[in-house]
């Protein structure tokens, strides 16, 4: 499958974009770094570069969101807060055509991680797909692992990822992209699928602050009758 030689991270400059960023360049696809200030993302770029000194890894450059959005050939992810995720698609979905939009954002509750708050459209999925309209294909995926597991880069993803979106083929592209990372991914059905995939997050939020589990940065995967976990 053709994933294009580069890919765009707008909102690349937070925790959970400077670790992708990484992983893809580990993977060997270029990230194009975005930001609404280009300066900051080129000064991101150069510090997870430094960070991969010694490894073969494709390139990290820094780019304002619109230009980090002409840099890539085909996957655009937003991985911003939810706060700005109307907003920045607003800014940004006149550069989107030809593009496969990869939203990452989850709709956590204003000061409340471990609880969801659905915009009317559903998921922040289908509010994505309802904006930019039909003329772009809108992919959910990579919403239940977390920054910290993303950035330790001596460990494995501890996770399956999940995705979603109304358009098979695209949906399916996003899969192998994140197969890439070293992960095992599924194509989870339309974007309407995104309200349950989306809420699985502050789930293991609540998880992990709680203490539930022995460790920390839980994760979920798909697993098959009888065979005992890794």
């Amino acid at each position: 499958m053709n994933f294009g030689t580069t890919v765009a991270i707008l909102g690349g400059t937070g925790p959970q974009g400077q670790g992708l960023a990484m992983r893809f360049a580990i993977a060997g696809v270029s990230v194009a770094l975005g930001s609404r200030e280009g300066d900051r993302a080129a000064a991101i770029a150069e510090e997870l570069s430094k960070r991969l000194q010694g490894r073969s890894v494709a390139p990290i450059r820094g780019y304002n969101n619109l230009s980090a959005i002409d840099a890539a050939e085909r996957f655009v992810l937003l991985a911003v807060p939810y706060s700005g995720h109307d907003a920045t698609l607003d800014a940004i979905k006149t550069r989107l055509a030809g593009k496969v939009l990869v939203d990452l954002v989850v709709p956590l509750a204003a000061g409340n991680p471990r609880a969801i708050a659905m915009p009317k459209e559903g998921s922040a999925t289908e509010a994505a797909q309802a904006l930019l309209g039909s003329e772009v294909k809108v992919v959910g995926a990579l919403h239940n692992v977390s920054a910290h597991t993303l950035n330790a880069l001596e460990e494995n993803i501890n996770c399956d990822i999940l995705a979603c979106g109304d358009d098979v083929e695209a949906t399916d592209a996003v899969v192998e992209l994140v197969r890439r990372l070293g992960v095992e991914s599924y194509n989870c059905g339309p974007a309407v699928n995104a309200r349950c995939i989306e809420a699985i997050t502050p789930l293991l939020i609540r998880l992990n602050i709680s203490k539930k589990v022995p460790f920390s940065h839980a994760g979920i995967r798909i697993w098959r009758p009888g065979c005992p976990g890794v």
